[in-house]
């Protein structure tokens, strides 16, 4: 479910989280923001870029149109990029620094020294669309509503440790936090403010999940300019932006138009940007970058195919096993599902080797668990040796592989031993528990063209017994679906972080398993997670936090409840040189469009 609220809740923690430490101007994680008092600008924008011109898009999202304005409540499907273009927060984080924020819509931030609390200075300056001023009573009423009964769960498990927010005059609130938590002021910092005047009907707030088509009320830097359902929305620049000449957005925002096409059909996409529809597309497919990214627009230099280098950290894209279901629940099953992949031929065969393997959580970043477990590591493990797998204690996972010493046939025979050890064995051409059901289990997505990467692993699944079946179903249904958790195995891309904190709770966490629209797909119940991630959230120094985080890894690595599978070191994007323009280099930790949104210009 990569929708807008997504992108900007990743977005969120991406900063990550910190013991107090106070900053006027922001707030760091370890004390260490990169931009002293009074900076001019972020170093990676163009503070002479030309404003004007318009970005054409394409919508990377797997729906034929939209259905609401409101990013925020669970049911439908908002526009592409809508919350990151039309709604302030009080800070911002910067990307070229990790653990940061700096104010945005609040002049200052106050972190108490004990931790229990932060308080933001409004910016008198700051306004909404429709000119009122932003107020402290906007974002109590954005808070209280974002953790209220109609909105996605995810803001409730991130703000389970706020206590409430207080409002101390109209331009001062003060969040309250149940206990010391590192990178509540960061959290709470970027949520999204909002006009109490969005939803008002004939003098009266309409109930959230009924604010559905009404123009959002936001602070951001574009409003909702021409619409034409099933095929495009622009998003109009603000002129009167409040924040145009504030040093965190100088050099940023520079198109007066950015129109967002949708294609439901990946094909008529590609087509579309060699036709020179859009002027921008980032490629997440190996093989259309390898083989169908060409033309006569690519010839003359028109169309531009880069790859930009980042800093990001890997993340865990994965296949998610619901241990919901009864065929999941037994580990060494999850397991055996797991050597039936030969990721090493698939990347071969059908990636171009443009992939590395994910292993773990917390790729490419500290948090990275290796080895053996240290012995801060093995405290935090030890009381939990009777719930956790034994291997936790052990070496780190490392991912099977079927070249160099090991082989497909190995590891099937591997698979053929766990399975058998759990009470599955093949009777009557298939695989079989003691009652003599059949294993059978379908796959669930939104892009039939996953079928083809999904093929292999059902063959050799098949090896073993198992029918893997494949079922696409539109991108409404498939949400839907995963909201209720109505499926047993989907694949996910999920956003890794450097400062992993109080968001995993909604992905691992305990409570959240029940929670509908969660981001516990796997439905994982630990008390020993819980506990490791309660200990990754109070952290008070990185040395603390470290033991937590890779302790984390190893658990969930060894329950075997998400099948890694494959991050690139890159962002590929085609773009039309002769349209529009960019900065010289790419900030390490930007995502491939939200950059060139942000800091590109037409030329």
């Amino acid at each position: 479910m990569q929708n807008c609220l997504m992108r900007s809740l990743l977005f969120l923690l991406v900063w990550g989280v910190s013991s107090p430490l106070w900053a006027a101007h922001g707030y760091a994680l370890w004390g260490d923001l990169k931009y002293p008092p009074n900076f001019s600008q972020f170093d990676y924008v163009n503070p002479g870029a030309p404003k004007g011109g318009e970005l054409r898009l394409v919508s990377n999202l797997r729906v034929s149109t939209f259905d609401k304005y409101n990013p925020f409540t669970i049911k439908g499907s908002a526009p592409a990029y809508l919350a990151d273009l039309m709604f302030d927060s009080l800070l911002t984080g910067s990307l070229d620094e990790t653990g940061s924020g700096y104010g945005l819509l609040a002049s200052d931030v106050d972190v108490a020294p004990d931790g229990m609390s932060a308080t933001f200075h409004l910016n008198p300056l700051a306004r909404f669309h429709n000119g009122d001023p932003v107020l402290a009573a906007d974002v109590k009423h954005s808070f209280d509503t974002l953790i209220g009964p109609h909105t996605s769960p995810a803001f409730k498990t991130l703000l389970i440790d706020v206590a409430g927010l207080d409002v101390i005059d109209a331009h001062t609130v003060r969040y309250r936090f149940k206990k010391p938590n590192r990178g509540l002021p960061l959290t709470v910092g970027g949520l999204p403010v909002f006009s109490r005047q969005w939803g008002m009907e004939n003098g009266q707030p309409k109930s959230f999940d009924q604010v559905v088509m009404d123009t959002p009320i936001g602070s951001g830097p574009y409003k909702i300019g021409p619409v034409r359902f099933g095929k495009d929305i622009t998003y109009v620049r603000d002129p009167n932006y409040w924040a145009q000449d504030l040093n965190v957005k100088r050099g940023s925002n520079n198109f007066d138009r950015i129109t967002v096409k949708i294609y439901k059909d990946n094909t008529a996409r590609l087509e579309a940007l060699k036709a020179g529809e859009f002027d921008l597309m980032r490629f997440f497919s190996a093989g259309d970058w390898a083989r169908r990214v060409t033309g006569k627009r690519f010839d003359t230099g028109e169309l531009v195919k880069a790859e930009f280098k980042h800093r990001l950290p890997s993340g865990f894209q994965s296949y998610v096993l619901n241990t919901r279901r009864n065929n999941f629940k037994d580990v060494r099953v999850r397991q055996a599902l797991g050597l039936a992949l030969d990721y090493e031929w698939m990347n071969r065969q059908m990636f171009y080797n443009a992939y590395q393997r994910v292993n773990g959580l917390f790729g490419n970043t500290d948090c990275q668990a290796t080895g053996v477990p240290s012995p801060e590591e093995l405290a935090l493990l030890a009381p939990w040796r009777q719930v956790i797998p034994a291997a936790a204690f052990g070496p780190m996972t490392l991912a099977p592989r079927t070249d160099g010493p090991s082989s497909l046939r190995a590891n099937l025979r591997q698979a053929q031993a766990l399975l058998k050890a759990a009470g599955w064995q093949v009777r009557d051409g298939a695989l079989r528990n003691e009652q003599g059901q059949a294993f059978e289990v379908e796959y669930l997505d939104s892009n039939e063209g996953s079928a083809r990467v999904v093929a292999p692993w059902a063959r050799n699944l098949e090896k073993l017994g198992i029918q893997l079946n494949f079922r696409p179903v539109d991108f409404a249904l498939y949400q839907q679906r995963l909201q209720k958790f109505e499926f047993d195995i989907t694949s996910l891309a999920y956003g890794g972080t450097h400062n992993p904190g109080q968001e995993y709770a909604d992905i691992f966490g305990a409570k959240a398993a029940d929670m509908e629209d969660s981001g516990n797909l796997s439905g994982v119940k630990s008390p020993a997670i819980d506990a490791l991630i309660g200990k990754m959230t109070s952290a008070k120094t990185k040395a603390e936090l470290l033991p937590a985080c890779r302790a984390l890894e190893r658990v969930v690595s060894h329950s075997h409840l998400l099948i890694p599978q494959w991050a690139a070191g890159t962002h590929r994007m085609v773009y039309n040189h002769w349209r529009i323009g960019k900065p010289e280099a790419m900030p390490p930790y930007a995502q491939g469009e939200g950059w060139a949104i942000d800091t590109w210009w037409a030329k």
